[in-house]
């Protein structure tokens, strides 16, 4: 596709999805925000209502896809549907032929974690494909990278708020010190081989998390995470796991080694370095 069609297409999509009852704005996320797409990159959409008006409800976005039937199929969630908390539901739709999720915002809990990203507070979500869950200050994160395309949205905050980049690394660190601790303790000595893979690989995601708040970096997705953290070095301490207690012991070791070593460095240049307990 061209990029004037990519963007008549973007337009006819912002236009449809702000026309539903409830929405105050639309805004475009993920890559095709950040400008590091490719031709086959889904199109990642956020629609912002405001849940006390009780305007916005999913049925209306399911009633636009069945009136667009030949240009819009795909499976719309409830609100609350993908867990609930602050990625709060949304929809996986083939629009044109092509791959779109919409999103869904409520600007009361946007601006509620707003207001507790800026004092440094926030916790930590289930969600599903992503192993470390997300933190609640991804709705501010998003804010901060995503371009808004119709209506309006608070301000991101500029610059990333320094309660949170002072709290949120540590925070991260220990969920990973815990999460690798235990895998020590327990999965190891009994040869647990996937259970101690998988907790590395958690260990690892919560740690770049750690790495890229010490640097005031946002954070909207885990895919390219470990990139951008500078740990995809961890991925070799996996591959040389064997199903014996002490090779795991060992995995686990070195895993918690070069993952404090990451964080606690992140700082440097910046802030300084993460004081770790």
């Amino acid at each position: 596709m061209s990029g004037d069609a990519d963007a008549a297409f973007l337009n006819r999509l912002a236009d449809r999805l702000a026309a539903l009852p409830g929405v105050r704005a639309v805004a475009l996320g993920g890559s095709r925000a950040q400008g590091t797409h490719t031709a086959a990159s889904d199109w990642d959409t956020a629609v912002y209502y405001r849940g006390s008006e009780g305007a916005f409800t999913p049925q209306d976005l399911r009633d636009l896809c069945e009136l667009r039937a030949t240009e819009w199929d795909g499976e719309v969630s409830e609100i609350g549907g993908w867990g609930g908390g602050v990625f709060n539901g949304g929809a996986w739709l083939t629009v044109e032929e092509r791959r779109v999720d919409v999103h869904y915002r409520d600007l009361d809990v946007v601006e509620h974690e707003l207001a507790e990203a800026d004092a440094g507070r926030f916790h930590c979500e289930p969600l599903m494909f992503h192993l470390a869950g997300i933190p609640s200050y991804l709705v501010v994160a998003e804010l901060a990278v995503n371009r808004v395309l119709r209506g309006q949205t608070p301000p991101g905050p500029d610059p990333y708020p320094p309660a949170l980049r002072e709290s949120a690394p540590r925070e991260w660190w220990g969920r990973a010190d815990m999460t690798l601790r235990y895998a020590l303790a327990n999965n190891a000595p009994r040869g647990g081989r996937t259970e101690v893979a998988g907790a590395v690989a958690v260990a690892a995601m919560q740690a770049a998390h750690a790495v890229l708040a010490a640097r005031g970096e946002w954070v909207t997705n885990e895919k390219p995470l470990l990139e951008r953290a500078g740990v995809r070095d961890v991925d070799d301490i996996v591959g040389r796991m064997r199903a014996d207690p002490d090779s795991l012991a060992d995995a686990v070791t070195q895993a918690r080694e070069l993952l404090r070593r990451k964080v606690a460095g992140a700082g440097e240049g910046g802030r300084g370095a993460v004081h770790l307990a």
